[in-house]
C-alpha cells in the first residue's frame, strides 16, 4: 500500500504541486478508510492457562488496554475479541495471577499463560474501617467467601456461615422460612444484655432490632454477598468499642471490576418437607392404647394423620440477575432477586424482592474515590398460628374426620379444635420495606494520607396484620391487630489513615469519629366483631363493630438512642516478621446516665512471622504465626432510657393520693421510676493467643486459638433496695459478678490433587468452650418460663453461680412410687419436695462444636459436603411435657409412645417441671450435599453468548443423628423472664425441612 502510494505521488509531482497534494491527500484517506474497514474486522482469539498448571483461568480478563474494550475466559479458557488497529496492546488479568500484556501486531491467536503472583495470592481480610492482608493480622480473624458458603435454601447471611468458623455457633432456633437465628461467638456473656454480634454491611454499623418480627437481616440477598469476615478477639472488635463485647461480622457485597463486563443468571427449585413427624399415634393404635390405659374409647372412624393433614411438601422458586463491569474510572455491580419460599406447614409463605447497586468511580487522577452502595428489600411474611396449629395437630384424637360429610367444610368437633379451621380463619402478615444507602468518598490528601468519611441510611418499616376472621360454627367475633414499625438508622464517620514505610520499618495509622443516631417507633390499633361477608378485615377494618377501650385501647412506644465514638488505632511492622496493634475507642451512649455515659476501651495484640526468620527459608513451611492479644469492649445493648425517670398520671391507691381519708383519688402525676445516673457499661476482657500455620507449601493450613474473654460489671434488673424508690425494679450493675467464657478453637483445611486430575480439599474446625457465672450475688437468677396446660409460672433455666448459661434448674426426677406417682430426689434431706431441692442439671450450651467439609472435582465435575454437631449439651422438651403424659391417652388425647411407655405410672400422675422431660441435644447433621456439573460452553459451540453454565444439585439437612425424639435439637423457644435470656426449650417448635434443590448458573 505504501509503495502504490509513492508511485502516485511521484507521477502527481511531475503535473504540478497543487494536484499532487490533492490527489494525494485524497488517496491516502482512501488508503486510511481501508486500513481502517481492515483494522475493524481484525479478530484475536486463543486460551488462557496456568503457567503451572496448565488449567483454565475461568473468568480471567482480556481487555483492549487504554479502552473500555474486554471481555473474559470461558469455562475452558477460550476467549475472542475484536481490536481496531494492528498496534493494540491486550491485557490479560487474573486474581492471584502476575498481569500479562501483548501486542497484537500480526497475531490473530494468542495464547497466554499467567504465572501466579505471591504478593495477590495473599489473602485480604477486612478488620474495621479498612483491611490488611491476613499474613499481618495480629488478631483472631476468619474471612470466608463467597465459593465457602453453606449452598441450599438460604434466607440470611448467619445461615451461609454455620459450621465455617471455630467458635461462631450458629443454630436456627426455629424451621420457620425467615424464623430468627441465634449466633454467638465465643459464648454468651451478658444476662439481659443480648450476646448478638455486631452486623456491619460494606461499613454500615446495623441495629439489631427487628421491624415486625423474624430475622432483621432478612433483606440481604445471599446471592450479594462477596465475603463475610468475622473479628472474634477483642484486639480485632475494639476498633468497633461498645458495639463488639459480642464479636463483630463483616459483611462485604459484590463490586464490579474494571475491564470487564459480564451478566450473571442464576435460579433454583428446591423442594422441601418435613424431616422427621413426632411418632404420635396412629387411629389404630390410638384406638387399642386408650383402652389399655383405662379410658373411655370416643371413636369417630376416621383414620386421620393430623401432622400430615397441615404439613406439605413445600416449593421454593429463587431467581437473580447481577450486572458487573466497568472501565479505569467507573465500576458498578446491579443485582435483583426474586426468593419465593413456602414453608412446610400451610399457609406459611415468604416472599422477598431484592435490588441492589454498587458503583465506584475515581476522580482528579484517582485521588478522589467515591463508593455508593445502595439496596432494597421488599419482604412478605405469611404465617399461620404456628403453636396453635401444631398442638392441635399433634393431640388431636386420629379418628375424628377432617371434613364434613361435603368434603370441603373442616368438621367441627364439641370438644376438640380442627386445625383445618385454625388455616381457614387465621391470617398473619407482616409486609417490611428496607433501604439501605451508603456513600463513601475518600481523599488522597497527601502521599500516605487519606481522609474517608462514610454515611449510611438505613431505613426500615413494617405493617403486621393479625387476623382472625368471624365465624358462626366454631363461634368467633373476628378480630384484627395491626403494628405498624419503622426504625431509622443514621451513621455519620470521619476518620483520616496515613501510611508510611521507613525500609525496615512501617506504620499504619487511623484516628476518626462516629456518630450513630438510631430511632425506633412502634404503633398498634385494634377492632373487634366483623361480619361474616367476603371482603376480609385486614382490606377493610371500617366494617369492624366494636371500638372499644377496654379491648381495642391504642398502644404504642418511641425512642431514640445516640452513639458518639472516637477511635484510633496503629499497626506496626519490622521487617515483616513482628507485628503490633494497637486500639483505643472511646463510646458515649445516650442510654446510659450522665455520670458514666462515656466508657475506655483499649486492646492491643503482637504477632511474630516465624516462617520469616531465615532458619525456616526454604522449607515446606509457607507460614508460621504466633499472635497474642487483650482487650476490653462495651456493651450496651440493654432497654432505653432506663437511667431516665419515668411518671405516670394513673389515678389509685399506688400512685397519688387522697385530699382527704374517705375522698376519691385526685389526678396527677407521680414517679414510676427514679432517674439513675451511675449505670455504666458492661466490659468484656478478652485475652487470645493463637498461631496459624500453613505446611506442604500451603497444602495444609490451620490454626489454633486459646482464649479467655470474662464479661464484668454486669446490666441486670432487680429488686430496689432503696424502699423510697417507687418503681418496682430497677437496673443496676451488679458487683463483682462475671461470666467467664474460656475455649480452645482449631481450624484445618488440606488440599492436594492426584496425577490423574483430581482435586480434593477436605478439613473442619473444633471448638471447645466453658462457660461459667461467677460472683452472682443471687442463689438463682430465672429464666425460661414454661408453656402449656398446669405449668403456668414454672421456670426450667436458672443462672447459678459455678455453673454455665443456659443451666437447667430442676427437679430430679427419680422414677414413680408405690402409687404410680411421680418421685423426685429430696436433696436437702427435709422430707418434703420443695424448690429448695432443684438442682443444676446440665446447660443448654455445647461445650463442643465440630464442623467437617469434603470439596472433589475432576474435569467439569464437583462434589462437596459439610457436616457440623455438637455435643454436651441438652434440651427440655416443654412439648412433650405438656402434651405426652399418660394422663392425656386415658382422656382420649393422642400422644407419642414415651407417654406410657411405663407400667407403673398412673393415669392420674401430673406431668410438673423436672429432669423427667430433660434430653440429650448431642447431634451430627449432614447439613450440605451438592454435586455440581461445568458445562463445556466452548465445545456445545455456545461460549460466544454463554462463557459458563453451571448444573447443580444440593440436598439440604438431609441427615441428622441424635438422641432426641422432637422434632430437631437443634431448636429453642424464647421464654424469657423479665428479658434474662433462656435457652434450650422446645415448646411447638416450627419442624426442620430437609431439601433438595437443583440450580442453573449462566454467566454471558
Amino acid at each position: 500500500m505504501r509503495l502504490l502510494v509513492r508511485v502516485y505521488t511521484l507521477e502527481l509531482l511531475q503535473k504540478g504541486r497543487k494536484m499532487s497534494f490533492l490527489l494525494a491527500g485524497v488517496i491516502a484517506l482512501l488508503c486510511l478508510q481501508t486500513v481502517t474497514v481492515y483494522a475493524q474486522s481484525l479478530k484475536v482469539s486463543g486460551k488462557l492457562i496456568d503457567a503451572t498448571t496448565k488449567e483454565a483461568l475461568v473468568g480471567g480478563s482480556i481487555s483492549v488496554k487504554g479502552t473500555n474494550q474486554g471481555t473474559t475466559a470461558d469455562a475452558s479458557g477460550q476467549y475472542s475479541i475484536s481490536v481496531n488497529s494492528s498496534t493494540a496492546v491486550l491485557e490479560f488479568k487474573y486474581v492471584g495471577y502476575a498481569t500479562k500484556s501483548v501486542a497484537v501486531g500480526n497475531q490473530s491467536i494468542i495464547n497466554v499463560s499467567l504465572a501466579p503472583n505471591a504478593a495477590d495470592l495473599e489473602q485480604v481480610v477486612v478488620v474495621g474501617y479498612g483491611t490488611q492482608k491476613k499474613t499481618d493480622v495480629t488478631g483472631s480473624v476468619k474471612s470466608v467467601a463467597s465459593a465457602a458458603f453453606n449452598k441450599g435454601i438460604i434466607n440470611s447471611p448467619e445461615q451461609l456461615l454455620q459450621g465455617k468458623v471455630a467458635g461462631v455457633n450458629v443454630t436456627s432456633a426455629t424451621g420457620e422460612p425467615g424464623g430468627t437465628q441465634g449466633i454467638t461467638i465465643r459464648g454468651p456473656g451478658g444476662i439481659r444484655s443480648g450476646s448478638t454480634p455486631l452486623f456491619v454491611i460494606d461499613g454500615l454499623a446495623l441495629d439489631n432490632s427487628s421491624t415486625g418480627g423474624g430475622n432483621p437481616l432478612n433483606f440481604i440477598n445471599p446471592q450479594d454477598i462477596e465475603t463475610i469476615d468475622v473479628l472474634k478477639d477483642a484486639s480485632a472488635t475494639a476498633i468497633y468499642g461498645s458495639r463488639g463485647a459480642n464479636g463483630v461480622i463483616l459483611v462485604t457485597t459484590k463490586k464490579g471490576k474494571a475491564g470487564t463486563s459480564k451478566i450473571e443468571f442464576s435460579t433454583s427449585v428446591g423442594v422441601s418437607s418435613i424431616t422427621r413427624a413426632l411418632p404420635v399415634l396412629s387411629a389404630t393404635e390410638f384406638r387399642k392404647q386408650v383402652v389399655a390405659n383405662s379410658g373411655i374409647l370416643e371413636d369417630f372412624g376416621a383414620n386421620t394423620d393430623w401432622q400430615k393433614e397441615i404439613t406439605r411438601q413445600a416449593m421454593t422458586k429463587n431467581y437473580n440477575l447481577s450486572l458487573g463491569g466497568g472501565a479505569n474510572k467507573l465500576t458498578y455491580y446491579a443485582a435483583f432477586g426474586a426468593q419465593m419460599q413456602q414453608g412446610i406447614l400451610k399457609n406459611n409463605q415468604l416472599d422477598r424482592l431484592t435490588g441492589r447497586m454498587n458503583v465506584n468511580q475515581k476522580f482528579w487522577d484517582d485521588r478522589l474515590n467515591l463508593d455508593a452502595n445502595l439496596s432494597f428489600s421488599n419482604t412478605v411474611n405469611e404465617r399461620p398460628a404456628i403453636e396453635s396449629l401444631l398442638g392441635t395437630a399433634l393431640s388431636n384424637n386420629p379418628t375424628l374426620p377432617t371434613y364434613a360429610q361435603d368434603g370441603k367444610t373442616p368438621a367441627t368437633f364439641v370438644s376438640q379444635s380442627n386445625p383445618l379451621t385454625t388455616l381457614q380463619l387465621f391470617k398473619d402478615i407482616n409486609t417490611t420495606n428496607r433501604f439501605i444507602a451508603n456513600i463513601s468518598p475518600s481523599v488522597k490528601l497527601t502521599k500516605g494520607l487519606v481522609y474517608r468519611m462514610n454515611f449510611g441510611y438505613d431505613n426500615s418499616t413494617s405493617v403486621r396484620d393479625v387476623q382472625t376472621l368471624a365465624s358462626n360454627v366454631p363461634k368467633i367475633d373476628g378480630r384484627l391487630d395491626t403494628y405498624n414499625t419503622s426504625n431509622l438508622n443514621n451513621l455519620i464517620e470521619n476518620y483520616l489513615t496515613y501510611n508510611l514505610d521507613l525500609g525496615d520499618h512501617s506504620f499504619a495509622a487511623l484516628v476518626g469519629h462516629s456518630y450513630q443516631k438510631i430511632q425506633y417507633q412502634w404503633r398498634t390499633f385494634s377492632i373487634n366483631k366483623f361480619p361474616i361477608v367476603p371482603t376480609e378485615p385486614i382490606y377493610n377494618p371500617g366494617i369492624g363493630q366494636e371500638l372499644t377501650l377496654a379491648t381495642n385501647k391504642p398502644a404504642g412506644s418511641a425512642f431514640i438512642n445516640e452513639l458518639q465514638s472516637f477511635y484510633t488505632r496503629l499497626n506496626y511492622q519490622y521487617q515483616d516478621k513482628y507485628l503490633a496493634t494497637a486500639t483505643v475507642r472511646g463510646d458515649g451512649s445516650s442510654k446510659f446516665g450522665s455520670n458514666n455515659r462515656y466508657g475506655i476501651f483499649p486492646s492491643f495484640s503482637l504477632g511474630w512471622r516465624i516462617s520469616e526468620e531465615p532458619f525456616l527459608k526454604n522449607t515446606s513451611i509457607s507460614n508460621l504465626k504466633l499472635r497474642g492479644g487483650w482487650g476490653q469492649t462495651g456493651n450496651q445493648e440493654i432497654p432505653p432510657k432506663i437511667t431516665q425517670p419515668l411518671f405516670t398520671a394513673t389515678v389509685g391507691s399506688t400512685t397519688s393520693y387522697p385530699l382527704e381519708s374517705t375522698g376519691s383519688y385526685p389526678a396527677g402525676i407521680t414517679y414510676s421510676r427514679l432517674a439513675n445516673p451511675d449505670i455504666q457499661w458492661e466490659v468484656s476482657t478478652q485475652m487470645n493467643l493463637g498461631l496459624d500455620f500453613a505446611f506442604l507449601n500451603g497444602a495444609l493450613s490451620g490454626s489454633i486459638d486459646a482464649f479467655n474473654k470474662v464479661s464484668t460489671n454486669m446490666l441486670l434488673e432487680v429488686i430496689p433496695a432503696d424502699p423510697v424508690q417507687p418503681a418496682s425494679s430497677v437496673w443496676t450493675n451488679v458487683a463483682n459478678m462475671e461470666i467467664v467464657n474460656r475455649g480452645v478453637e482449631m481450624d484445618l483445611d488440606y488440599k492436594f490433587e492426584t496425577k490423574s486430575g483430581i482435586k480434593f480439599n477436605v478439613g473442619g474446625n473444633l471448638t471447645l468452650i466453658n462457660n461459667e457465672v461467677k460472683g452472682s450475688p443471687y442463689s438463682v437468677i430465672p429464666s425460661g418460663s414454661a408453656s402449656g396446660s398446669g405449668l403456668t409460672s414454672a421456670t426450667i433455666n436458672g443462672y447459678i453461680n459455678g455453673q454455665p448459661i443456659g443451666t437447667f434448674f430442676l427437679k430430679e426426677f427419680i422414677g414413680f412410687d408405690d402409687k404410680g406417682m411421680s418421685k423426685y430426689k429430696d436433696q436437702d434431706g427435709d422430707g418434703i419436695i420443695t424448690d429448695k431441692d432443684r438442682i443444676a442439671a446440665g446447660t443448654a450450651l455445647p461445650t463442643t462444636q465440630y464442623n467437617f467439609f469434603g470439596n472433589a472435582s475432576y474435569k467439569g465435575f464437583d462434589l462437596s459436603l459439610q457436616f457440623n454437631g455438637v455435643s454436651g449439651n441438652k434440651i427440655y422438651d416443654n412439648t412433650a411435657n405438656a402434651s405426652f403424659y399418660k394422663l392425656k391417652i386415658a382422656k382420649n388425647t393422642n400422644v407419642t409412645p414415651a407417654a406410657f411407655a411405663d407400667f407403673k405410672e398412673s393415669i392420674n400422675n401430673a406431668a410438673p417441671i423436672s429432669t423427667r422431660y430433660l434430653k440429650d441435644a448431642a447431634f451430627l447433621r449432614l447439613n450440605n450435599l451438592t454435586l455440581g456439573y461445568q458445562l463445556p460452553t466452548a465445545k456445545m459451540g455456545i461460549s460466544k453468548f454463554i462463557s459458563s453454565a453451571r448444573l447443580s444439585l444440593t440436598g439440604q439437612n438431609l441427615w441428622v443423628k441424635t438422641k432426641y425424639d422432637g422434632y430437631d435439637p437443634e431448636v429453642n423457644k424464647d421464654n424469657s423472664i423479665n428479658g434474662v435470656l433462656s435457652y434450650g426449650i422446645d415448646y411447638l417448635s416450627y419442624p426442620k425441612a430437609k431439601s433438595v434443590i437443583v440450580g442453573l448458573n449462566l454467566t454471558f
